[in-house]
């Protein structure tokens, strides 16, 4: 009998899951934002789809649970897939509470509070930043005395750099938490660590890494995001004890947290000194193009692949498709112009162009790694004079 999967996808992503997912038999049903009723979602994969009142893509999950146990009367229902961040804590509450396959509340957190997987990953002897949790007065100030600024203030279930603000001072730090009154036990105070952010995109199955990819950011996204500029990222050098390093400490990390299959956007800094520290990582396809960036330069959809993984259910062996040996760079920039002319940016290597207004967006792909570092240099230089424009910090992912 064909695989009855529900998908929650509180932002308009994650079409390639869904193609995936029917091509391969399953009865595919999506529930989405009502706010979101007039996208293009990939309908002739869905079998059906429901709409769910929203307040800036925020769900109530008592609507959603009543909601999903009423479709559940009549239509059995064998997996449930978060397509966003900001579903993983809900698809988890279903599944306790109809006892579904997949990560339960007690994992959710290791993959979407950052505070939860800090403690989790140094409770393991994993190397992460000086933190604290903005709770216990005497705790905070002990921090403060062990660590010099700047500091910075996170909150535990936003995404990526998404509410991150960064704190000076003792008095700043104080003045904030006062301000934040009742909510200061929903965040985390953490040392400021300077250095190069890389990401590793993986595939996990039955507890094992069975694709990682290994990435590097330009400029760090808090930077872009809190202060504009041109977001970068392109593939490392594969066969580099750099590169060796960080898929390690990946392998390491995954296991310790309890991915049991699925995939992952992980985050660590290379401080100055050369040692890796984790950042910060979730259940989730990364945002922000690095799914085309991957598919350029190895040929993999994350999406598919994901797919695939979790229909499979540990029951059905998955393995893998081969992985190019190509390397990419993705630039994205917000832009002044309504619709940005990349014409010029004709170079044989440019395989994909962002269609999105306000938004400049280009991948390169080369079997040379030296050749991707020239490219992404020479037009980041080109789309800040040409393209760049600066807004306030968003609330919302950069996707």
């Amino acid at each position: 009998m064909a695989l009855t999967v529900l998908c929650l996808a509180s932002y308009h992503k994650g079409f390639e899951f869904l193609r995936e997912a029917k091509r391969q038999g399953c009865r595919v049903l999506l529930v989405t934002s009502a706010s979101l009723r007039d996208e293009e979602w990939p309908r002739d994969s869905l079998d059906d789809i429901f709409y769910i009142q929203d307040d800036k893509k925020r769900w109530k999950l008592d609507d959603l649970l009543l909601g999903t146990v009423h479709l559940a009367r009549h239509t059995p229902i064998d997996r449930i897939v978060p397509l966003d961040d900001f579903d993983l804590e809900k698809a988890s509450a279903l599944r306790e509470h109809l006892r579904l396959p997949g990560m339960g509340e007690t994992t959710t957190r290791h993959f979407r509070d950052k505070l939860a997987m800090r403690v989790k990953a140094q409770d393991e002897g994993l190397p992460v930043p000086a933190f604290v949790h903005v709770l216990n007065d005497d705790r905070i100030r002990n921090f403060c005395r062990r660590v010099p600024p700047p500091w910075f203030l996170k909150p535990r279930h936003q995404a990526g750099s998404i509410g991150i603000r960064k704190i000076n001072g003792e008095d700043e730090l104080w003045a904030v938490t006062d301000a934040l009154g009742d909510q200061r036990s929903y965040f985390l105070l953490e040392e400021f660590v300077a250095g190069d952010v890389c990401h590793v995109d993986s595939i996990v199955d039955d507890r094992a890494v069975l694709t990682a990819v290994a990435s590097q950011y330009g400029t760090p996204p808090f930077d872009v995001s809190h202060s504009g500029g041109v977001f970068t990222t392109r593939l490392m050098a594969r066969d580099t004890p750099e590169t060796g390093e960080l898929l390690a400490l990946n392998e390491r990390l995954l296991g310790a947290l309890g991915l049991v299959r699925g995939v992952s956007h992980s985050e660590y800094i290379r401080a100055a000194d050369g040692h890796l520290v984790f950042l910060e990582t979730s259940a989730r396809v990364g945002g922000a193009h690095i799914a085309e960036l991957i598919e350029a330069a190895t040929g993999i959809n994350m999406w598919a692949e994901w797919a695939k993984v979790e229909i499979g259910g540990g029951k059905t062996p998955y393995r893998p498709p081969p992985m190019r040996t190509d390397y990419a760079g993705l630039l994205v920039s917000l832009a002044r112009q309504g619709t940005p002319d990349l014409s010029g940016y004709d170079d044989p290597e440019v395989v994909w162009r962002l269609q999105k207004q306000n938004h400049a967006g280009l991948i390169v792909k080369s079997s040379s790694c030296a050749r991707i570092d020239e490219l992404l240099t020479s037009y980041v230089e080109r789309f800040r004079r040409e393209f760049a424009a600066v807004l306030p910090a968003a609330d919302t992912p950069f996707d």
